[in-house]
């Protein structure tokens, strides 16, 4: 099943190019400024943070919204607060495409799944809520609420986040907005002023995003208030983990990692890691496992900031892509048109998967099948624990940020080119 949703291209189609790119981490907010028309995009000299560990550290999750994770869903980048892409549903072998839709500018942000529903953000500043079943909208949320057609609406690049009420996602003009999950009405919106890319992380009563603006978020999570910020010296690209009372971050600048208090937004260590860390890391135990500007993974005791291992790559290419990480395995992608796989004790090659053209897609892992997309234009499935393949499907567009979310028995993955193709499988 194919529907076609109507906007005008516009600059958001230079923004996505734009962010693939070196620039867009290191002091490029200028750039993003003027695409956008004006926004006031503030950089600095960049850091990566993670929060302090609070004086009396929790040692179980906060009662609220943050323990929304309903059986089989994907309701937050990565799926969970540690941010691992690990799916907790199921998919069917030999899985078909079970509808697309074509949205103009195509999607950035990757999506979440939660009670027969996916939430969809796209370049044209749409927020979709849709049918598993077939693909229909059920509400349709704008970035901006005008009449008027010559009006830019931001998009929504950032990926998806669900509550139990709310859906919160940030968008290109630096607003994140929070809007009713049943109705699609807007709850409350945070003005920065600058590109939003990672996605919010709620931890208890508090949403935690980051902005290029420099500027890490606390926000409460019913009104939309500020609780606390920290500067974070640069534009901040990835979405925060949680360990205990700690949340990470990258100012990505300056190749520093600090630790933050995820309740006050306070910090009293800065820890130097070797590279800048551009995207999001993942968390297993206390150990931060990420790719960096240089083409190296890295394994770091989130406590102590001890590096365990660290893996080069075979061209030393920039790493975009969210690691998912097992009791036994790091799978991450790499612009070298590789898919690696290693030991996450050690730090060795376990296997590579060959593409055609570089991989910034994170990860997704189901059984025992590890789902990404591709700028090869594949959507893949390899075996992982041997790294063979064993599915693709050529969607005739490149995958990008946009990554695969795997929940209620469906995949969903879409691409960012004009025309864009929002895509759903499962069974046949």
């Amino acid at each position: 099943m194919r529907t076609h949703l109507n906007s005008s291209l516009s600059r958001r189609v230079l923004l996505a190019r734009f962010l693939q790119t070196p620039l867009a981490c290191a002091g490029g907010s200028w750039i993003v400024a003027s695409l956008l028309g004006g926004v006031d995009g503030a950089h600095g000299n960049g850091q990566l943070y993670a929060a302090d560990e609070a004086t009396t550290p929790s040692t179980t999750a906060p009662a609220a919204d943050d323990s929304f994770a309903p059986k089989g869903s994907w309701p937050n980048f990565r799926n969970g607060p540690q941010l691992r892409g690990i799916a907790t549903t199921t998919l069917p072998e030999d899985i078909a495409l079970r509808w697309e839709l074509r949205t103009p500018d195509g999607c950035m942000s990757t999506p979440a799944i939660a009670d027969g529903r996916g939430y969809i953000g796209t370049l044209s500043g749409d927020l979709l809520c849709v049918d598993l079943k077939d693909g229909s909208t059920l509400w349709k949320y704008v970035s901006i609420e005008t009449d008027n057609p010559k009006v830019f609406h931001p998009g929504f690049s950032s990926p998806v986040t669900l509550t139990k009420s709310m859906v919160i996602v940030g968008d290109d003009a630096g607003t994140l907005h929070a809007v009713n999950r049943s109705t699609g009405k807007k709850q409350w919106t945070f003005a920065t002023d600058a590109l939003i890319v990672g996605a919010a992380t709620v931890r208890g009563s508090v949403v935690i995003f980051g902005s290029h603006n420099q500027h890490l978020y606390g926000l409460d999570l019913q009104t939309g208030e500020k609780r606390w910020e920290f500067d974070a010296k640069g534009p901040i690209n990835g979405t925060q983990a949680i360990l205990d009372r700690k949340t990470y971050v990258s100012g990505c600048s300056e190749p520093v990692l600090y630790v933050v208090d995820a309740e006050k937004g306070t910090s009293e260590q800065g820890i130097p890691i070797e590279d800048l860390l551009i995207a999001t890391p993942a968390l297993y135990d206390d150990i931060l496992y990420f790719g960096t500007s240089e083409g190296l993974v890295i394994a770091m005791n989130g406590k102590t900031g001890k590096q365990i291992w660290k893996y080069e790559t075979k061209q030393g290419r920039e790493i975009h892509s969210a690691p998912a990480v097992t009791e036994d395995s790091v799978i991450i992608g790499g612009r070298d048109k590789l898919l690696y796989c290693l030991d996450r004790q050690t730090g060795k090659e376990r296997w590579l998967f060959s593409t055609r053209a570089g991989n910034d897609n994170s990860p997704a892992i189901v059984g025992d099948r590890v789902f990404f997309g591709s700028g090869d234009k594949f959507v893949y499935a390899v075996d992982l624990k041997t790294g063979k393949e064993r599915w693709k499907f050529n969607a005739g567009q490149s995958f990008n940020e946009s990554s695969p979310v795997i929940g209620d028995n469906s995949l969903i993955i879409s691409t960012a080119q004009p025309d864009g193709r929002i895509l759903c499988f499962g069974a046949k």
